[in-house]
């Protein structure tokens, strides 16, 4: 009998020792999803910034090629204005 009741009694305490490790594994569980969808968010987040610096690269080109057509006609005109009053004053002299 002594032997059937230690039998019953470590059986009780691997059953046990099996739920406590089962119920660890599903806290463990519960924060490798956790952890998961934390990852998730700052990913999509990443993206949303991504997406926002090529949107701001893409009209920084198009600034950049734009900007000589303007700037370029508006020098010359300068260069211009500098030689004419220049040479004004050196034909009034």
């Amino acid at each position: 009998m002594a032997d059937e009741s230690d039998l019953a009694s470590l059986l009780r305490m691997i059953r046990d020792q099996q739920r406590e490790q089962l119920a660890l594994q599903v806290q463990a569980i519960e924060l490798q999803r956790a952890h998961f969808a934390l990852a998730q968010s700052q990913i999509e987040r990443v993206e949303r910034i991504n997406d926002r610096a090529e949107a701001i690269q893409a009209r920084a080109s198009a600034t950049s090629k734009v900007a000589p057509w303007v700037i370029a006609p508006a020098l010359v005109f300068a260069i211009v204005a500098l030689l004419w009053s220049s040479y004004a004053g050196m034909v009034s002299a």
